[in-house]
């Protein structure tokens, strides 16, 4: 028989749940019917406990410090697969064949260059304007070009639609960078790799071309396939949500970039180079910085190390620390600011405040590190990991729309607002008949005669 859980309620009914196990042996009480067998709902504040969705995309799991996407763990897919084959298994489930691999190439390189007159649109924002929010409204104008029907028909149109936005994406970063430091945007060009064609967008001039370095390109490469998808996080339940009410790929995608802007979300790593600059200009040591961190009566953060779901280690940081370690040691960067970072990360490995704790190096501290080196400007760290997290979020779509089942997402609440109260007009509330907070006053304290030769305010 199936397994349940008993559900004991205040006035004395029993309920049976179902459990549901998942392939990785998760244990979850389906309270699907929750409401409509006993009239109760769950609060579960931040979905700390809640299982929104099931899914075959990525398991987690923090305890152990494993991360696998689509049963691949992540250090074998670092070892040996690209961020674009990475991308593939993601969104269809298995790893590519050599042909499908140089289809899918195929398509990001037919797809990868912005129509004429979309490139029109940067002009028409200020050149502060923050790279996320022309991330964002960019992909949105791009449906208007490339889903004009809004639907999408087949699997052949998906694989290309697909394409389209992980290849424009990084066109459209590469062009906000441009236009917010002054230099004319730059073609994609077609001999050149994924990640070599978004650095040459980011960096090549008309009259030079940037040629990155073995190292820069592996470092990068492994940036965008270690954030390729992490479960259900903020932006990727975001994606999700949209995508339940069957708004269209775009759409979605846009979303998840207005919420992995947050800077608890998508801006971890910016706090951590924040973190290294206010050390440098602040002229204390790291000692006395961590110091400081350890006492907790000065609020001071110590920012990138810690995470909310691996309490052991994060896999990532581990990969993404050895790549940090190359890419330091093969371009000589003189930034005191990556050599604070260092003698951070070697302080707080060997000291029993942080060990004890589990504060370990995670992904967003190397990340910031590794960007940082590339020459990648703070206020564009956040678009570089929406690049990378672009082909979960469509693995994620895809889900939704494969899933005929699936209902349009509709979290419930527990009202905790003022109870039914009287209307009133608002010369009775300016006579002081209801209070600041516009609850009704006793009616011995009510001052109710209006001016006889005044009308009542329309």
């Amino acid at each position: 028989m199936p397994e349940t859980a008993t559900l004991t309620l205040p006035d004395g009914r029993v309920l049976e749940l179902p459990v549901v196990v998942g392939t990785e042996n998760e244990h979850a009480i389906d309270i699907s019917r929750l409401r409509a067998e006993s009239g109760y709902v769950t609060i579960d504040d931040g979905y700390m406990n809640t299982g929104s969705c099931k899914s075959e995309i990525t398991f987690i799991d923090g305890e152990k410090g494993i991360l696998r996407y689509r049963g691949y763990p992540v250090e074998d897919l670092a070892k040996n697969c690209s961020f674009v084959e990475t991308s593939q298994l993601l969104i269809w489930g298995e790893l590519p064949s050599p042909e499908e691999r140089r289809h899918f190439s195929h398509l990001l390189t037919e797809n990868s260059a912005l129509p004429e007159d979309f490139r029109r649109h940067f002009a028409g924002f200020p050149v502060h304007a923050h790279p996320m929010s022309i991330m964002s409204a960019m992909i949105n104008a791009l449906q208007s070009y490339d889903l004009p029907g809004l639907i999408i028909d087949d699997e052949e149109e998906f694989e290309r639609v697909s394409a389209a936005l992980m290849s424009k994406v990084r066109t459209i970063a590469a062009a906000a960078y441009k236009s917010s430091v002054g230099e004319p945007i730059m073609y994609p060009r077609y001999d050149l790799r994924y990640v070599e064609n978004f650095l040459h967008m980011m960096f090549s001039r008309p009259y030079r071309d940037y040629v990155p370095s073995a190292e820069a390109t592996s470092a990068l490469n492994l940036f965008f396939l270690l954030h390729a998808d992490h479960e259900q996080n903020c932006s990727t339940s975001t994606v999700r949500m949209v995508a339940s009410g069957q708004a269209n790929l775009y759409a979605s995608a846009a979303a998840g970039v207005c919420a992995l802007w947050g800077r608890l979300h998508g801006g971890a790593n910016q706090a951590v180079m924040e973190m290294l600059t206010y050390i440098r200009a602040s002229g204390m040591s790291v000692k006395e910085y961590v110091a400081k961190v350890k006492d907790r009566s000065d609020g001071i953060r110590l920012m990138g190390f810690g995470h909310r779901v691996y309490r052991a280690f994060d896999p990532r940081a581990v990969l993404l620390k050895d790549a940090c370690d190359k890419l330091l040691n093969a371009m000589q960067i003189d930034d005191p600011r990556l050599d604070i970072a260092r003698q951070l990360e070697e302080a707080a490995l060997n000291d029993d405040y942080f060990i004890s704790r589990k504060l370990y190096p995670n992904v967003d501290f190397y990340s910031g590190i590794i960007l940082t080196a590339l020459g990648i400007p703070v206020e564009m760290f956040t678009v570089l990991f929406a690049i990378g997290r672009m082909p979960g979020w469509i693995a994620h779509w895809k889900e939704i729309y494969d899933a005929p089942q699936t209902k349009i997402y509709r979290p419930r609440q527990v009202y905790t607002g003022p109870v039914k109260r009287e209307w009133l007009n608002r010369f009775q509330r300016e006579k002081g008949m209801t209070d600041s907070r516009g609850f009704k006053v006793p009616e011995e304290l009510r001052t109710t005669q209006a001016p006889q030769s005044q009308s009542l305010p329309s």
